[in-house]
């Protein structure tokens, strides 16, 4: 599934470095250490603001905020903090020829692809699967009712709590989800640490390594 390999791809790029001596001075701008298909940038200014950027294949990140110093490390804070996606779940469509089971939308009513997700039943095992712009539909030999569902966008950290269903055996489920700051991230005290000439930026995604970029 494409969500699974990029963030498989990000990860691959997420290596631990351990903390060294307080740093030195962090002004300045600095790349992420990694591959050819993956950017990053992280720019640390004199008055406590900083800006971060990150393409990885269809993944893009951004931050921006302020910094604040905390022992021999430096921490960021994201300001204004990021309002996540959400995802809401709409009224049952009525049952329709070649009409899917599940079919999640944007806003603006395109749907929306490789949403991972999980339904489940009053009994047997739960179904895992991925949306399609078009949808997901249920094997047409399974008759029975979807009592509740999870969603999930893996490669941007969103996922959704348990939704309960209407216990209809037919009919689309619509979800509605709402980007919201989609691919802002929300760094809440994630520090910087000096390691081997960079600095590694610990963040709860895994630790990113940076290098000063060069001028």
């Amino acid at each position: 599934m494409r969500t699974h390999l990029l963030t498989a791809a990000l990860s691959a790029l997420l290596a631990s470095q351990p903390g060294t001596a307080a740093p030195p001075s962090l002004i300045g701008h600095y790349r992420l250490a990694g591959g050819p298909d993956v950017v990053g940038e992280l720019e640390i200014t004199a008055d406590h603001k900083f800006r971060y950027g990150l393409a990885a294949g269809a993944l893009d990140e951004q931050a921006s905020g302020r910094w604040v110093e905390d022992g021999a490390k430096v921490c960021l804070y994201s300001e204004p903090r990021p309002v996540p996606p959400a995802f809401t779940l709409g009224p049952r469509s009525a049952p329709a020829r070649g009409s899917p089971t599940l079919l999640v939308k944007w806003p603006n009513g395109r749907g929306v692809a490789s949403v991972d997700f999980v339904i489940g039943f009053d009994k047997g095992a739960a179904l895992t699967g991925y949306t399609q712009d078009y949808g997901w539909a249920m094997p047409r030999a399974d008759r029975r009712a979807p009592r509740w569902i999870e969603l999930a966008v893996p490669m941007h950290g969103i996922r959704s709590p348990r939704l309960a269903l209407d216990g209809k055996s037919r009919g689309t489920i619509n979800v509605l989800l709402t980007p919201n700051d989609l691919g802002m991230v929300d760094f809440q005290h994630a520090c910087l640490e000096a390691s081997d000439g960079g600095f590694v930026l610990h963040r709860d995604r895994g630790d990113m390594r940076f290098v000063r970029a060069a001028r």
